[in-house]
């Protein structure tokens, strides 16, 4: 089945009901999913009548916006396929993932269009799409066809997004979202977040919004440049939320603890908000402490996911007593939560990256770690991702259980009596010396409990532990007294930064890479 048909099916039911609500050059605007689907209809037939075919790749540079999705949504519809480059990857990487995968088009904002000046890659693409009119494209807002009727069957293994990771061995990888897999991990969102129809969600996560559409409920699209959350505008975007009165808003941490550290030095609390969801990097109990401040009135709920698994475990902030948050202070790691029903979550002896292949049930059954021990975390289910583009990288990620696919997370971590999960960190972040093993989630979670460290990293530089901490607001920290307070962690060093270097997308994952070249570079 085409998931574009449970887009369909809203616009069906409720075709007057608020579909996407954004800002588009400084005017709000509204769809209703009535007219979004005509849009959708009409830009498919427009694509079509441009050769834009099943099993089409098109290269998409569109922040999020009304027109990523009707877009998105005609692709679908022809049984095209969404491609999506992290522009900051830089133009190599871009070209890289072009020659891995050839579009057939390109569509983009007008600043897009400039890569076609500077890219050979970019340039050589047969088909040209933008929102305006540029020279050698089509104008997808202005033109006028007749619509078309007609939904593309497509198999279950159909592919309907792409998405390149930035390849840290310099060979990207290509995530291939079918069909299938999308309707799966639709089910899987609206069972775990509760999504009801004809609500308001504000949110900057883009695959939030396709579970939205398919779920009937209005997404309000932040006023604001989302290119780094953590540094976002936050006053026009509670504006928003107070305006509409949002019912619910989903992001990453620093997002989020952006909107909540606004409303707090203001003294406003959004009360409209019953539920805030918080994804895509780790969650903090500081940061899950200041929603609580700031939206007082919602159910505040961290997510434990990834691009190839979202979700995998939820953790209500109500859920945590004063012994998980003492444990979390003493470094026993990051709390995530209860795995969702919609897959199987186990941990298996850590085998430090090496390739697994493929085992029987009772080899994979001697591999699980008893409760309370640590092991990779690893989960399998319809809406984990089976494999890569041309297989590149499966061999580290995936192996098979008789004929069951499991996909290995790279996360450190055990489950408790309880059978909730606790975080230790990744695989490739954790220090093995002669004092034993040290995870770097256990200090980094345990020094971000003190208000006074925005942010904290543990690496090892020259067989040392070093734990970098970036004070908040111009603070200085005594670095001493925090190596007193973690002295079960045996650190040689504490420095401070002013910046720890981040992830680009969510502005919340620590980048070790690149501080470890940072504190090198420094001594």
């Amino acid at each position: 089945m085409n998931v574009v048909g449970l887009v369909e099916k809203q616009a069906r039911t409720r075709p007057q009901a608020p579909a996407i609500i954004d800002v588009h050059r400084g005017r709000e605007r509204s769809l209703t999913f009535g007219e979004l689907y005509n849009e959708v209809t009409r830009l498919a037939a427009l694509l079509e009548s441009h050769g834009i075919a099943r099993g089409a790749g098109v290269l998409i540079f569109q922040p999020m916006s009304a027109e990523l999705y009707v877009f998105l949504l005609a692709l679908f519809r022809l049984g095209a396929v969404g491609l999506f480059v992290d522009p900051s990857a830089g133009r190599d990487h871009i070209e890289r993932c072009c020659r891995m995968c050839p579009p057939k088009a390109f569509f983009g904002t007008s600043r897009s269009h400039l890569l076609r000046l500077i890219s050979p890659e970019i340039r050589g693409v047969p088909l040209h799409f933008g929102t305006c009119w540029l020279p050698g494209s089509v104008n997808v807002a202005s033109c006028r066809v007749r619509t078309c009727n007609n939904i593309a069957t497509v198999d279950d293994d159909g592919p309907a997004l792409i998405t390149f990771t930035s390849g840290s061995a310099g060979i990207p990888k290509a995530a291939v979202r079918t069909h299938h897999f999308l309707q799966a991990q639709h089910r899987a969102l609206a069972a775990s977040l509760r999504l009801t129809p004809e609500t308001l969600d504000l949110t900057t996560l883009p695959i939030f919004v396709l579970a939205n559409l398919a779920s009937g409920v209005a997404s309000v699209l932040p006023n604001a440049d989302m290119s780094e959350p953590g540094a976002c505008n936050p006053v026009p975007i509670i504006k928003q939320i107070e305006r509409h009165q949002v019912d619910s808003t989903a992001g990453s941490p620093a997002f989020v603890e952006r909107l909540a550290d606004e409303c707090i030095r203001t003294s406003r609390s959004l009360v409209s908000l019953k539920k805030v969801l918080l994804g895509g990097a780790p969650v903090f109990p500081r940061v899950l402490e200041h929603a609580r401040k700031a939206f007082p009135n919602a159910l505040i709920t961290a997510v434990y996911g990834s691009t190839e698994a979202e979700p995998m475990a939820k953790l209500t902030f109500d859920s945590i007593s004063e012994e998980d948050f003492a444990a979390m202070r003493n470094g026993r790691g990051l709390l995530v939560g209860t795995p969702v029903g919609s897959l199987q979550l186990q941990v298996i002896s850590d085998h430090g990256g090496k390739p697994i292949g493929r085992i029987t049930a009772s080899e994979f059954a001697g591999m699980n770690v008893p409760i309370g021990h640590p092991g990779e975390i690893v989960v399998s289910g319809e809406h984990v991702l089976a494999g890569y583009l041309h297989g590149e990288g499966e061999s580290e990620t995936k192996f098979d259980v008789d004929a069951v696919r499991w996909h290995r997370t790279g996360d450190l971590g055990y489950f408790d009596s309880g059978g909730r999960v606790w975080l230790l960190g990744r695989g490739s972040a954790k220090i093995e010396d002669r004092r034993g093993t040290l995870y770097s989630l256990t200090v980094e979670c345990a020094a971000q409990h003190d208000p006074r460290v925005a942010r904290a990293a543990l690496v090892e530089i020259r067989d040392q532990r070093v734990l970098v901490l970036q004070p908040r607001n111009g603070y200085k920290l005594d670095t001493e007294s925090y190596k007193r307070q973690l002295a079960w962690a045996s650190l040689d060093r504490l420095v401070t930064l002013a910046h720890i270097p981040v992830d680009k997308r969510h502005n919340a994952k620590i980048d070790y890479g690149n501080l470890k070249v940072l504190l090198q570079r420094n001594g």
